[in-house]
């Protein structure tokens, strides 16, 4: 099989996935498709040089373009041409709870909502999270513990510590 029909199936089959990695970190559909795209660019000029099994590699091109598009983002105020629109308020206590959560995720600092994302969304384990971040399993701990503490307080989950 050539080395496009194995990108090609790996996309097909890897690419769910991936997507769900990319929409947890960046929170929004469209930057999550852009990430993954961007992502698997990055991975086919590479392609011919993986061996094994490239969904870790690619996961990782994923966590550290999302780290570089924060660095380079601008996160001050955006122009509109009209104020938006107040939304109603959703009376399903469920979906409430689940938009407090993204809040309180969106509010960790970026290393800590991977490691959070990786280890509770992707159920990878804390060396697979240390080898796509490039970091040690000490400091995944630690972040993932700092993380927990940090959602534990803050009051708008309605958690007591």
């Amino acid at each position: 099989m050539s080395k496009r029909q194995e990108f090609d199936e790996f996309v097909v089959a890897c690419s769910p996935r991936l997507l769900r990695t990319a929409y947890l970190l960046t929170r929004d559909r469209v930057l999550a498709e852009d990430l993954l795209q961007t992502a698997l660019t990055k991975a086919w000029f590479v392609w011919h040089r993986l061996d094994g099994g490239p969904e870790p590699y690619v996961r990782k091109i994923i966590a550290n373009t999302y780290a570089s598009w924060w660095r380079r983002r601008w996160n001050g105020e955006e122009a509109m041409a009209e104020p938006p629109e107040e939304q109603p308020t959703d009376p399903y206590a469920v979906l409430d709870a689940r938009d407090e959560l993204w809040r309180s995720l969106g509010r960790l600092p970026r290393r800590q909502r991977t490691v959070l994302v990786l280890r509770y969304f992707e159920d990878l384990s804390e060396a697979e999270i240390a080898q796509v971040m490039g970091c040690t399993v000490g400091t995944v701990k630690s972040q993932a513990a700092k993380a927990l503490a940090k959602l534990r307080l803050d009051e708008t989950l309605g958690v007591m510590a």
